[in-house]
């Protein structure tokens, strides 16, 4: 059968049969253009989740990492910028003295060393405890205790009160039950006490009359400051200090705890032999009207 197919058509048919990568490649190079433009989006989007992941997950690391962090505020991770306060300074030491009436478990205790017993004067309700501080030899802050009568608890905390803010130093400071009432046992303690009503054989006065007795009397670093003892007419408690040269927690004529005591209108040495370390309100022993009235009374 004869084709009526133009000879132009034919011969591009005819080509075509003959060149089919012409066609071919021309499809191939748009399905890799596609294909590109399609890896393209995939890679923007992955990066996009990848980004936002990374985000999330510090966003989230972040509020996780503050305690008590209810989710991701920004504001928690901030450093504070409130100042922090200045320290407020400790206070100087001072004596801080505390007046106290005598316990009965206290009360007990004296009685028990025999610092009271019969035929000694009626102090019971006089007596007052003096706590208070001082510096020892070490140059360190100690509290310290005297038992004194309360008509010269007054005087009593002003006189320690200058020595302390002129750093006099005190060996130590503690009541006479500390050494079961025994004064010569103080004494080489180089102990500052106050009332004691000593024993018959440790006594130069007669009960009712004595200063220590009745609490108006006060020996201050006994080893520094001896006396001259009646009976024995030996330093006591050594005779290592006696000459009234300077030194470490000596007491002086015009020294500081002259000064302070003589101001209260305390005498030193009330006695006819030397007795450096002793002061009293006066002998016999009497009820003291000094500068001023007793401070009161606190509990505790």
């Amino acid at each position: 059968m004869t084709s009526h197919t133009p000879a132009a058509e034919r011969m591009r048919a005819a080509a075509h049969l003959h060149h089919p990568s012409r066609d071919t490649a021309s499809s191939a190079r748009t399905r890799s253009r596609e294909r590109t433009r399609g890896g393209v989006v995939m890679l923007l989007a992955a990066t996009a989740l990848l980004v936002s992941g990374c985000s999330s997950s510090s966003a989230s690391g972040a509020a996780s990492s503050t305690p008590g962090a209810d989710g991701p505020d920004r504001t928690s991770a901030l450093p504070d910028a409130t100042p922090s306060p200045t320290p407020t300074p400790s206070p100087a030491p001072s004596v801080d003295a505390a007046v106290k009436e005598i316990t009965d478990a206290q009360w007990s205790r004296m009685v028990a060393a025999d610092l009271w017993r019969k035929g000694c004067p009626d102090v019971r309700d006089q007596l007052r405890r003096v706590e208070m501080n001082y510096v020892g030899f070490d140059g360190k802050v100690h509290r310290g205790v005297l038992v004194v009568n309360a008509d010269v608890t007054a005087g009593v905390v002003r006189v320690f009160t200058k020595l302390f803010e002129e750093r006099f130093p005190i060996r130590r400071m503690e009541p006479m039950e500390a050494y079961g009432g025994d004064l010569n046992s103080s004494l080489r303690a180089d102990n500052t006490s106050a009332f004691n009503c000593r024993r018959p054989d440790q006594i130069n006065a007669p009960f009712k009359e004595s200063p220590h007795a009745n609490g108006r009397a006060i020996d201050i670093n006994p080893l520094e400051n001896p006396w001259k003892d009646l009976r024995t007419k030996n330093w006591s408690p050594s005779a290592k200090y006696a000459a009234r040269t300077g030194g470490k927690g000596k007491i002086l004529e015009g020294g500081p705890v002259w000064r302070a005591f003589t101001a209260e209108r305390w005498i030193w040495q009330d006695i006819k032999v030397p007795d450096y370390m002793h002061f009293d309100t006066g002998y016999p022993s009497k009820p003291f009207k000094g500068l001023s009235a007793a401070p009161s009374d606190s509990s505790g």
